[in-house]
């Protein structure tokens, strides 16, 4: 389901839909702030890193995450997720031997490639269980407004290219609660975006950002694979999946056909059929995104080629020298 345009208009002009809608923004907006001012549920024994995020949606989340995995090797990290709608509650540890996407996610899933995994719907007893198992740092992925588990270190991320959007709270807007509510309990706000979209960003919200703010850039995976001139059929069921379309071209591939899915939407059998027929009619390759990859049924595994990407944070040491102090 495609978030309404008038989410994306300029703050300063955020149309008639998001002035109609204010009333209930900021009943939202209130609801909110009454949540993140629980106090906690546990007081963990091990450093609690979260990744959130303050639009709905797409924003990075999943990278960042494995980002971090990858900067905190040689100490024992692990993941906690809530999982998606219809995934098992939990709390339980994804094991990709045994679960589907379908039982626990599809973040969660790939994550677990990274990093032992968990999900929970309830967080706290996801973090009790990931420092019972052995966890001397637990990543906690999109929890951000969930108060139940106190942070050591939060980091917002934000897709630079939509930046805050009208910057209204739902639904007179995409945010889950106002910027500077937000970013009051952050330690680093994380933009992703090209050098364009970066500057588009500071140039709207860099004077609402009152925390140190982090540059990174999604950078595709070497992996042998020679693109330039292959035909392409590409389809990505993420929150944007016009920015995978635009990864694809970067390779100097040939995109002949882009089918944008709903996020998480599921790979049926015959949806996966249908985009075979029409990549062998185009004489193209199947391509999507690793998290959508998890998704595949097992007939079509091999017909499909996943293109990785990873996140580069321009000024590492920034969020590294943190991460050293735990």
């Amino acid at each position: 389901m495609r978030p309404p345009a008038f989410w994306n208009n300029p703050a300063n002009a955020p149309g008639w839909q998001a002035h109609l809608l204010s009333p209930l923004a900021a009943i939202y907006a209130n609801a909110t702030a009454r949540r993140t001012a629980r106090d906690p549920v546990i007081r963990p024994g091990v450093p609690v890193i979260s990744v959130g995020n303050l639009n709905v949606g797409g924003t990075g989340k999943t990278p960042t995450v494995i980002a971090l995995a990858e900067m905190l090797q040689g100490r024992a990290v692990h993941i906690v997720s809530r999982g998606y709608k219809g995934s098992e509650p939990g709390p339980l540890r994804v094991d990709p031997a045994r679960h589907t996407a379908a039982e626990v996610g599809d973040e969660p899933l790939l994550l677990s490639a990274f990093a032992p995994t968990w999900i929970a719907k309830d967080r706290a007893a996801g973090v009790a269980l990931a420092g019972d198992a052995g966890a001397e740092i637990v990543l906690l992925d999109d929890a951000h407004q969930n108060p139940g588990v106190p942070k050591t270190l939060s980091l917002v991320v934000v897709d630079a290219a939509i930046g805050f959007g009208n910057g209204r709270v739902l639904p007179a807007g995409p945010l889950r609660e106002p910027v500077a509510a937000g970013l009051a309990r952050a330690d680093f706000l994380v933009s992703i975006g090209d050098t364009a979209a970066q500057k588009r960003f500071r140039e709207t919200w860099g004077h609402h950002v009152s925390v140190p703010h982090v540059t990174a850039e999604l950078e595709l995976l070497e992996t042998g694979m020679e693109w330039t001139g292959q035909k392409v059929l590409a389809f990505a069921g993420i929150g944007h999946p016009e920015k995978f379309f635009r990864t694809v071209r970067s390779t100097g591939a040939e995109l002949v056909r882009a089918e944008a899915l709903d996020d998480h939407q599921a790979l049926s059998d015959a949806l996966m059929k249908r985009l075979e027929l029409e990549a062998q009619a185009l004489n193209a390759q199947l391509v999507t995104t690793e998290k959508d990859a998890v998704r595949l049924p097992d007939g079509f595994r091999s017909k499909v080629l996943a293109l990785p990407v990873r996140l580069h944070l321009h000024d590492a040491a920034a969020i590294g020298d943190r991460l050293a102090a735990l």
